[in-house]
């Protein structure tokens, strides 16, 4: 699903990735963990083609990233990967429901196929009670639920999740644990997170810890 080779990132003088090799199957849940400053999140933004590598190259699913205009990599990104972080980024002035299915209105797919669609992402994650609710009008929990389902939407081949569970209550990241290996069981899905959370490193197939840069 990920071939990353030879990755390097810097910002300025600041050395921050300096030659990371990375594989990653399909179907796999796969945490990244290290101490703050040690090139996670910046690592997360390239695989997730958010940021680009100085040197090295990135296939996702098949596809040569770095080869791909502005245009097409914003198309592929769309398609293919899906979101999920710390704090949900909801649309505050738009339903659960719209805030899900805005993924597939700006890949131009038909509204009616798109809304059944977030209808039912939200059932089977449990909020179909909260459809027309807004952000403000449901809990860290459920917002963060919301968020999986928008991530979801155009059926990607991998999701990244950058400290998903990071604000979130010991309750409702258990629940949030749960679910993603849930969704690894029903639909393949992959995911690469992000995360400081011990409980749930150690439920991923694979833990990586990122040092000084590189992966140990």
């Amino acid at each position: 699903m990920i071939l990353a080779q030879n990755i390097h990132k810097s910002y300025g003088k600041l050395l921050v990735l300096k030659g990371v090799d990375l594989e990653i199957g399909r179907g796999e849940v796969v945490s990244i963990v290290g101490k703050s400053g040690a090139g996670k999140s910046t690592l997360l933004h390239i695989l997730g083609t958010l940021d680009q590598a100085d040197k090295g190259s990135l296939l996702i699913n098949g596809e040569d990233v770095s080869k791909l205009s502005a245009r097409k990599l914003a198309a592929f990104r769309n398609s293919n990967i899906g979101f999920v972080f710390q704090f949900h980024h909801l649309l505050p002035e738009f339903t659960a429901l719209e805030n899900v299915f805005i993924p597939a209105l700006i890949g131009r797919q038909p509204e009616t196929e798109s809304r059944k669609r977030a209808e039912e992402l939200l059932d089977y994650l449990g909020l179909s009670g909260r459809l027309t609710h807004k952000p403000s009008q449901l809990s860290g929990g459920e917002q963060q639920r919301v968020a999986v389902a928008r991530s979801l939407m155009n059926r990607p081949a991998i999701v990244f999740a950058d400290e998903p569970s990071g604000n979130l209550d010991s309750a409702s990241s258990q629940e949030l644990h749960q679910l993603l290996f849930d969704l690894r069981r029903d639909f393949k899905q992959t995911f690469v997170i992000v995360t400081h959370n011990k409980e749930l490193a150690a439920m991923s197939d694979r833990t990586l810890e990122m040092k000084d840069g590189r992966l140990a």
